[in-house]
């Protein structure tokens, strides 16, 4: 596969550019390892049947894929009617996040926030481009040490995340292209809840 810089080389137009982004993104989708996806839908649904907290967390961009996941499976009790997902997005308490990078470090912004409140057969869902922020590392190594189950959403070559996570999903992409990447844990975070909308509404 071309890099994003060579597919902007080879671009006689903008339109080349654009109709090639959304090859390049439909080729990284193509790469998915599909069974990764369904160990992970798996693991939420035995974390709401055995009623756990499923934590998000992920930097920059992946903070905004780790929020809008969380609300999106929080939803899903609320439109079906019955017993949804326990779900929190442990990047957007902006207090918390400027306190303990003040306080202590920035590396400890995610692993603080869960030290005290996470509990045996918790869900710990970390979502990283590179998939060595040290940050989400740390939360990652606290979650296992407590007993919990680990969820990492990587891309590039994996990084640390992707040796460590019980379940790994990851865009086998060329490093440092964040944006297609994101772009696909978004997919990710609306194929999986919309899967599990639909089973749940099915009585599953």
């Amino acid at each position: 596969m071309n890099t994003l810089e060579e597919i902007f080389e080879q671009s006689a137009l903008e339109t080349d550019y654009f109709r090639q982004y959304c090859h390049y993104v439909r080729q990284l989708i193509s790469t998915i390892d599909i069974e990764s996806v369904k160990r992970v839908v798996d693991c939420l649904l035995e974390g709401r049947r055995c009623d756990k907290m499923i934590y998000f967390a992920g930097n920059g961009g992946s903070a905004t894929t780790a929020s809008h996941f969380a609300q999106d499976l929080s939803e899903v009790g609320r439109k079906i009617k019955g017993k949804g997902f326990r779900a929190r997005s442990i990047n957007d308490n902006i207090s918390i996040l400027t306190a303990i990078s003040n306080d202590y470090s920035y590396n400890d912004v995610f692993s603080l926030q869960i030290q005290q409140s996470f509990d045996p057969g918790d869900i710990l869902v970390v979502i990283s481009a590179s998939g060595n922020s040290p940050n989400v590392i740390k939360a990652v190594e606290l979650a296992k040490a407590k007993k919990g189950v680990t969820v990492g959403l990587v891309g590039f070559d994996g990084g640390q995340l992707a040796k460590i996570c019980d379940h790994v999903v990851h865009i086998q992409s060329k490093k440092g292209e964040y944006g297609p990447v994101e772009d696909i844990h978004l997919i990710l975070n609306h194929m999986i809840v919309s899967y599990l909308m639909m089973e749940l509404k099915q009585g599953n």
